[in-house]
């Protein structure tokens, strides 16, 4: 499963970390240098849930947690019954 949400379409996106040295003017310094810069990944918070499809069938996706609490996504129902036990 890729790491991209079913409804909204949000998936990772790049960035950077900036590594800074020295203090800033504001509290004295002669200012920050950087040092080193670093590309990172911004990831978006996806939660696996069981929904209902527009056929009727139950299926598993990737939703953004952002959307799922706006309250859009129709769940599943809970299973309700219990697999038949067998005794010997």
């Amino acid at each position: 499963m890729s790491r991209v949400c079913y409804f909204t379409g949000k998936k990772p996106r790049m960035g950077k970390r900036i590594t800074t040295r020295g203090i800033s003017k504001k509290s004295g310094g002669i200012g920050l240098k950087t040092t080193g810069i670093t590309r990172r990944r911004f990831l978006p918070n996806l939660q696996t849930v069981k929904i209902i499809d527009e056929n009727g069938t139950v299926k598993r996706v990737r939703v953004a947690a952002s959307y799922l609490s706006s309250g859009k996504v129709k769940k599943a129902p809970k299973r309700t019954w219990k697999p038949a036990t067998t005794t010997a």
